[in-house]
């Protein structure tokens, strides 16, 4: 091969080939992508999401900025006037102590907040009706009486009667220890509380961070009421107390806001800690759904009956996957299959001939099913004139046709190409003798009026002379017949 050989190989350029033609009412060039939308996008509850549905909240979060003022404010005041004079004065091992405590309240804080509680996904609507068919099939309610809604189950856990109660909200059974939240308008599994200070639900993947948080918080807040009042002390034995207050005005705000903030938060973590000790929410314990007062028989099934086991399966155990799947792809409607082009295949076409093609086969398909009705499919020689019927060696009237051009429809046995209306008369007792019709095969059906030629003998004037000479009873009994066979076929 020559060396420029290869420059005209290098020019010619392929089109793709279209191997199937689109429905005639799609447009390819009027189709919109729609960008996929994540599941937080239309998440039912009432949640606030950021960093793409990485962090999710409840929407009242006034009271969680609150508390991260307090923590933030009381530790930086703290960190900036008292911890510089213990470090010199008493040991640097206090400001080191404080840091690790704060960075541990803050983590446990965002980590209950910003996190998932256990939200349980709403039924969808054919599984909503689903489970209303099964209750209407356990309760044997016929569908045309009135039916209460379905309130309760029963299920037996430990040897204990445990009643589950349906949803309104979101059509289903919440399960054991579940609850509805009306703040989140979220189902949460193994429910505790909603928090506002945390600004979230408190629930199974979060209770243990929540725990964390508010013993953690109360050895802070110890901590650095202990270590001010040291502080003051330590100054005043110096100076004088009023000397002492002077030189750190911020030890006196910090310790305002420890002195009435510790007690809550010290009883909470002791409430809490009595809760995993015993395996019990603080929605139950209120609620008493395992108290003695219920009768002797009424007992926790949750609890394994060991303190030290309890806690380790609080604050140890494996954290169950969210099941909402909040960063999820929102699956698209299934789409509906093309309409056919009835049964015309194009090959080779470019994509605007391909548009061009489909609003002509619509068109040619609705004239084509208009000419199948009014045309008969009769099987009879294309054209015969008054000579040829008594030609010897002719076919007669009767005489199924020996070859059919496929693309020419035939016209109908009781109306040939007659010139006087004496022949008309010969010719209409044959009708009565040859009364079974003979239909034409689906490969011999007519084709489009677009496809016959302009020399046709089934010309437009020419098929109106003949149809005004036929009968008309003739005419309708052979088009039904056609119709029918088209059909079919």
């Amino acid at each position: 091969m020559p060396p420029g050989g290869g420059g005209p190989m290098k020019d010619c350029e392929y089109s793709q080939i279209s191997t199937h033609s689109s429905s005639p009412m799609e447009s390819p060039h009027k189709k919109k992508k729609i960008a996929a939308r994540r599941k937080w996008e239309v998440f039912p509850g009432r949640n606030k999401f950021f960093c793409n549905g990485r962090i999710m909240m409840a929407r009242q979060t006034g009271v969680f900025y609150l508390t991260l003022i307090l923590i933030l404010v009381t530790s930086g005041l703290f960190f900036a006037f008292d911890c510089r004079y213990l470090a010199e004065k008493i040991t640097p091992a206090i400001p080191v102590v404080g840091g690790i405590l704060f960075f541990f309240v803050m983590g446990t804080l965002l980590r209950t907040s910003f996190s998932d509680p256990g939200v349980l996904p709403r039924a969808t609507p054919d599984e909503a009706a689903d489970l209303e068919r099964q209750i209407d099939i356990a309760n044997g309610t016929s569908s045309g009486g009135y039916r209460p809604p379905p309130r309760t189950k029963e299920v037996v856990i430990n040897g204990q009667t445990v009643k589950l109660k349906y949803c309104f909200t979101c059509k289903i059974f919440r399960p054991p220890r579940a609850s509805h939240c009306s703040l989140c308008d979220n189902c949460v599994e193994q429910f505790d509380h909603h928090c506002p200070w945390v600004g979230n639900c408190v629930g199974k993947r979060n209770y243990r961070f929540f725990y964390m948080f508010i013993l953690s918080l109360s050895f802070l807040t110890v901590f650095i009421f202990a270590f001010v009042i040291t502080h003051v002390i330590h100054r005043s034995q110096q100076k004088g107390f009023l000397d002492a207050l002077k030189d750190s005005p911020a030890s006196v705000l910090e310790a305002v806001i420890c002195f009435f903030s510790v007690w809550s938060i010290i009883g909470l973590s002791g409430f809490h800690t009595y809760l995993i000790s015993s395996n019990q929410t603080t929605n139950e314990d209120i609620k008493g759904s395992w108290s003695n007062k219920r009768g002797k028989e009424n007992y926790n099934p949750y609890s394994y009956g060991n303190i030290f086991t309890n806690c380790c399966v609080a604050l140890c155990g494996p954290i169950s996957p969210s099941l909402i799947d909040r960063r999820g792809y929102v699956q698209p409607d299934t789409p509906q299959p093309a309409a056919p082009s009835n049964g015309i295949t194009m090959y080779g076409a470019t994509q605007s001939q391909s548009d061009m093609c489909d609003q002509d086969q619509c068109i040619q398909s609705t004239k084509f099913v208009l000419q199948a009705a009014a045309t008969p499919l009769l099987q009879s020689e294309p054209s015969l004139t008054s000579e040829e019927l008594h030609m010897p060696g002719k076919p007669g009237l009767g005489t199924p046709c020996a070859s059919l051009t496929l693309g020419q429809p035939t016209p109908p046995s009781s109306m040939p190409n007659l010139a006087t209306e004496a022949t008309l008369s010969d010719i209409m007792p044959l009708k009565d003798e040859h009364g079974g019709h003979q239909f034409l095969t689906p490969d011999e059906a007519p084709s489009p009026p677009r496809m016959l030629g302009a020399g046709s003998p089934l010309a437009h004037s020419r098929t109106m002379h003949m149809l005004g000479l036929a009968s008309q009873d003739s005419l309708h009994e052979d088009s039904v017949r056609g119709l029918v066979k088209l059909s079919s076929v």
